[in-house]
């Protein structure tokens, strides 16, 4: 009776999933197809501003650098520095000191010469209580401001203190130990000049700095990582950013800017509340919120992606780090559905409610979900029932070569426009990698992602927890040494 219940469970499962199958690759199919349209006509551009003629001029949107600082201190003066040698005319670099209890203040005070200086603090978005404000006596430093607050627990309070600080109409929010390209700002900036339709938002493509060498704050040479677990989320940014957000940013569709680089409309940012303090994916929460209020006064806007690796970071390098990322991304999904459940077919919000959600409720939340009960299916058949399950494993492969032709094509679009590895060989352990990234990462990030999903329905209190970086001190040692 058993056996025969799971028979058939097991053939309306494969039914089921042969749908949904032909469905997702379907619809990436469409996805890879406009993000070679876009980058195709990105990098073929000829009536757009010059970057030079933007770097000389005295016209341009003034650009708020936001960086949040928590406990930095190993790191700070070298990042700041980095951030303060941006390539364009008008800009200026807030660090937020987010209640550090290392002396991650006492050394900004001391290299850049500050002094607490009186200044206009209007709460636009609620934050923690602001401590001060700290700017330099020396004219070389005079684009820095330092906020110092007490600690909000999340990097979204702290942003939000960076963002009330801002004198700039435009603010690009990074994390201080990100590793910005010098045209960063004017990558991010021109879409907001060129285009007639209000731009409330650009990002780019965000690389993993581990094993690169760094020389005092500055990225020198590029490097494939040698940890396995950077190589393969170095495989999956390449994938994500490149064909994914590429596509989405096409059909002005895009719901992510990613929180280590994104340049926002400070003024729609703060009208839509800015930052949420409680959200476990921000990024995602503010552009959902900036997109509903822009539907609401029915302004039309676009959000632009850059196809360009602009910031290098460090990822996890670590097990438990990555299932701590991954979780909270997995938490910050959900939260954000269930949030704004009133988009869903709501014609109200256009192709938000009618394409971008259902998306992301059908192919990206379901897709751990499904995969897992496959997993368990495929095990108790072949264990105890000894079914049939040839169907399944034929799909499963086929869904297997989809994947990698994807994921190889990215790869080689990627080194054909852009040569970011030092040699052939890095590239080549790359593809390699591409080969065993079902088998050996995936299935941590679906674990991961469970799990996250299961605080959520638990309501489990939050926790961000530490990133735990180490190879961006190691790098800096060595490249300075040498």
């Amino acid at each position: 009776m058993i056996q025969h219940l799971f028979s058939d469970f097991l053939r309306g499962y494969e039914v089921f999933i042969g749908f949904y199958a032909l469905s997702y690759i379907v619809f990436y199919f469409a996805l890879s197809v406009l993000s070679f349209v876009a980058i195709k006509i990105y990098s073929n551009r000829k009536h757009n501003i010059k970057d030079d003629i933007l770097i000389k001029s005295n016209h341009v949107l003034g650009v708020s650098v936001v960086a949040p600082a928590y406990n930095e201190g190993a790191n700070i003066v070298f990042n700041v520095q980095s951030l303060l040698s941006l390539n364009y005319p008008k800009f200026e670099v807030i660090i937020i000191n987010d209640g550090s209890t290392d002396d991650t203040l006492d050394k900004l005070i001391k290299e850049f010469e500050l002094v607490k200086v009186d200044f206009f603090y209007e709460s636009k978005i609620h934050t923690q209580p602001v401590k001060g404000h700290y700017k330099s006596t020396n004219p070389v430093y005079s684009k820095l401001l330092v906020v110092d607050k007490e600690n909000g627990k999340s990097k979204a309070d702290a942003s939000n203190a960076g963002i009330n600080s801002a004198q700039y109409p435009l603010f690009l929010c990074t994390d201080v130990d990100c590793i910005l390209r010098k045209d960063t700002i004017v990558k991010l900036a021109k879409p907001f000049m060129e285009n007639r339709r209000r731009v409330i938002a650009t990002g780019a493509a965000i690389r993993a700095s581990n094993s690169c060498e760094v020389r005092e704050g500055f990225l020198d040479k590029i490097h494939y990582p040698k940890n396995w677990l950077a190589r393969f989320q170095e495989l999956e940014y390449i994938r994500a950013f490149l064909l994914g957000r590429m596509a989405w940013s096409k059909i002005n569709s895009l719901l992510l800017v990613s929180g280590g680089l994104g340049l926002f409309d400070k003024e729609i940012a703060i009208k839509a509340g800015g930052y949420w303090h409680k959200s476990l994916g921000e990024d995602m929460e503010l552009i959902t919120r900036m997109r509903k209020h822009m539907y609401s006064i029915k302004e039309d806007f676009i959000i632009q992606y850059i196809p360009e690796s602009l910031c290098f970071t460090e990822v996890p390098a670590t097990i438990k780090v990555l299932v701590r990322q991954r979780s909270r991304w997995g938490r910050g999904l959900i939260q954000t559905l269930y949030l704004h459940k009133d988009v869903f077919f709501n014609k109200k919000f256009g192709r938000m409610g009618f394409l971008i959600f259902p998306h992301f409720l059908l192919f990206e939340f379901l897709v751990p979900i499904l995969e897992a009960i496959g997993i368990i299916t495929l095990l108790v058949s072949f264990l105890i029932f000894n079914t049939d399950y040839e169907h399944l494993l034929l799909l499963s492969t086929f869904v297997y070569f989809f994947y990698l032709t994807v994921t190889l094509f990215s790869i080689l679009w990627d080194e054909i426009l852009y040569n970011h590895y030092a040699n052939v060989r890095e590239v080549a352990i790359l593809i390699a990698m591409a080969f065993i990234e079902p088998f050996v990462y995936h299935p941590i990030n679906i674990f991961a992602t469970l799990k996250g999903y299961y605080h959520f329905f638990r309501a489990k209190e939050q926790k961000w927890g530490d990133m735990e970086r180490q190879g961006f001190v190691k790098v800096e040692k060595v490249a300075t040494a040498a």
